[in-house]
């Protein structure tokens, strides 16, 4: 009645030994390291960069435990973090010559001290949060609006391109927040007009009007498209806080979408936390316009007239007015590389752009058209436009390479251009939140919640012998592998580990025991109306996994809930609710049921069994029940 065949004996010891083996690394702790990865696609980390860092650790004088070349990085494990820092500074002189133009990044890592047979099973302990390791947290809000601006700004320019193509003549395009305006005299231009929109600009919704003695057509982005371009602009800033992060020589940053328009940074080990928040929190983009060289802009310089319609006006570092043309013919999406450097001839620092096929060809075109006149290259940061120069052309550019400079120090040279490199921002961002983690508080977190899940356990481990006796004690078993799995299971999805984590892997430990309280306060109520002890245990078991069951599924709801509704802390804590409450039952039933099989199913005539006092409510006696 109470035998398990041989093969659920057999998933046991399976999950057992596995979950034995991926939970094992969590326990040998992590070691200070160096990490080296490249900068540049050009640059590569092989066993020639190896060989590097072993020369330059071993002229600095730097004890170090191991060096290996693991995918596309160099990591030197050492022993403490005093070593760790000066391994650094040996790597990065030695590597990095010129700091104005890296090859290569050189970070702080920490990584697992598990031994080698382990790690060739692929078996890695779990990743921890910033507050269990400590680092940088930022919450970052995108400007949807303004890249919908932006995106209708960049649509007017081409609407007057095509519409001067088609030779169809308008009475002037005005662009109105994210809607654009083009008048016209007659009626059959405006129906050219609208062959030309449906045509060329499906993103586009065109609505006509008579005003007076003109046809005005406003056009306006569709929601699809406005959806459209609003989850792009989200992936390109994903994409850019990438590499401006890479820059920073972060070894394990976490960024993700959070909601509609938000973002996660997670910096791991990032010290210097205002050199993070200033290159995340500054959104430049490069933008390359005209010069508006008519009389009136002339005397809007100067300041003796307004500027002209279509025009606007920024300022050069100098402090000088000019006075350029609305519309952009190149921005950073452009842009393949950016470097600083030194001009040739005057020695000031320049930064050196190279462009796309698409941003080339562009190039090329426009400085042919207008030789003799001046185009301005501007940077824009938090929404203020700034000239960083605006040379006159002097004959047509090609082959793709640009050189800017206007009277910048070498510390900003380096600054726009590791902006620019990193790439362009389809959209402003604001930090809303940050929150710094000290490495000493983490270490903190991490013992006050090993505490919690520890004394957690023993307490209900207690409680359980003490109440139910032998089936009590199969009870704390259970729950001991309950722990052991789902440790084991996140570090196999390799999950980050937070502190709402641990708390939620406490949690657990109460919701994975109350099974074993149902299905022995089952067996109880058997025993008491009379039944066998084999009978009772089958019965026990059959009989309480339905309760069991529904009360289960019922709060995986609300921790799926959690999940996918749920952000930062809350999201972390769901993870290891919801993982928590199917590892619970299998342990709680399958894996206990084995042990009382393995015990009590080999007993043919089985009198008592060992689950503590049951009392009789007929007659308020107590029967007492062992071996």
């Amino acid at each position: 009645m109470n035998r398990y065949p041989v093969w659920k004996y057999v998933i046991i010891v399976i999950a057992l030994v596995v979950g034995g083996l991926y939970a094992l690394p969590n326990f040998f702790g992590e070691s200070p390291a160096v990490q080296v990865s490249s900068v540049k696609p050009l640059v590569k980390v092989d066993m020639g960069t190896l060989s590097q860092v072993e020369a330059a650790l071993k002229l600095a004088g730097v004890a170090h435990d191991v060096v290996t070349l693991e995918g596309a990085s160099v990591k030197v494990r050492l022993a403490d973090t005093d070593t760790q820092l000066k391994a650094k500074d040996a790597i990065q002189k030695a590597l990095v010559p010129d700091a104005t133009n890296p090859g290569y990044v050189v970070a702080l890592n920490l990584l697992s001290s598990s031994p080698a047979w382990l790690t060739s099973l692929h078996a890695s302990p779990m990743y921890l949060g910033l507050d269990l390791r400590g680092g940088v947290h930022f919450m970052l809000q995108v400007d949807m609006e303004a890249a919908l601006t932006k995106r209708a700004e960049s649509l007017s320019g081409d609407v007057r391109t095509s519409l001067r193509e088609k030779n169809i003549r308008h009475s002037g395009i005005n662009r109105n927040a994210q809607t654009i305006e083009v008048r016209f005299r007659d009626a059959a231009t405006l129906d050219a007009a609208k062959a030309v929109f449906q045509d060329q600009f499906a993103d586009l919704q065109t609505v006509d009007a008579a005003e007076g003695a003109e046809f005005k057509l406003t056009a306006s982005i569709k929601p699809e498209a406005a959806r459209r371009i609003q989850d792009q602009a989200l992936k390109q800033n994903i994409t850019t806080l990438h590499n401006r992060i890479n820059e920073l020589g972060v070894a394990e940053p976490v960024i993700q979408q959070q909601g509609l328009d938000r973002i996660v940074v997670q910096l791991p080990g990032v010290q210097d936390t205002a050199k993070a928040k200033d290159i995340l929190g500054r959104t430049a983009t490069l933008e390359v316009r005209m010069v508006d060289e008519s009389t009136e802009a002339r005397a809007a310089e100067l300041g003796n007239a307004m500027v002209p319609f279509g025009s606007e006006r920024y300022l050069e570092r100098n402090g000088q007015a000019v006075i350029v043309k609305k519309q952009v013919i190149l921005t950073g999406e452009n842009l393949t590389d950016a470097q600083p450097g030194f001009d040739s001839q005057t020695q000031e620092p320049t930064v050196n752009l190279n462009l796309d096929a698409k941003g080339t060809r562009i190039f090329r075109d426009v400085t042919r058209d207008n030789v003799g006149k001046r185009m301005a290259i501007l940077l824009f940061e938090k929404g203020k436009g700034e000239v960083v120069t605006a040379p006159v052309i002097r004959t047509e550019i090609g082959g793709g390479r640009v050189q800017i400079s206007g009277r910048m120090t070498t510390m900003e040279a380096n600054d726009t251009a590791l902006l620019l490199r990193a790439g362009s921002l389809a959209a402003p961002m604001e930090i809303i939140e940050e929150t710094t983690i000290g490495p000493s508080l983490g270490a903190e977190n991490i013992a006050k919640g090993f505490y919690s899940v520890a004394w957690g356990f023993v307490a209900v481990s207690i409680f359980m012998c003490l109440y139910y006796m032998l089936f009590g004690v199969f009870s704390s078993i259970a729950l001991a592998f309950n722990l052991l799995l789902l440790v084991a299971v996140l570090s196999m999805l390799q999950a980050t580990l937070t502190l709402p984590g641990m708390a939620a892997m406490a949690l657990v430990l109460g919701m994975a025991i109350d099974s074993n309280v149902l299905i022995n306060e089952r067996i109880r109520e058997e025993l008491r109306a009379g039944a066998s002890a084999q009978a009772a245990i089958h019965t026990g078991y059959d009989r309480a996994w339905a309760t069991i069951f529904d009360s289960n599924i019922t709060t995986l709801i609300a921790g799926l809930a959690l999940l996918a509704f749920g952000s930062g802390p809350v999201r972390g804590f769901a993870v290891v609710h919801c993982l928590g409450i199917m590892t619970s039952m299998f342990s709680g039933v399958f894996f206990s049921r084995g042990l009382v099989n393995f015990w009590y199913g080999r007993k043919n005539r089985l009198k008592t069994v060992s689950i503590g006092t049951i009392w009789r409510p007929d007659s308020g006696t107590a029967l007492k029940t062992g071996e």
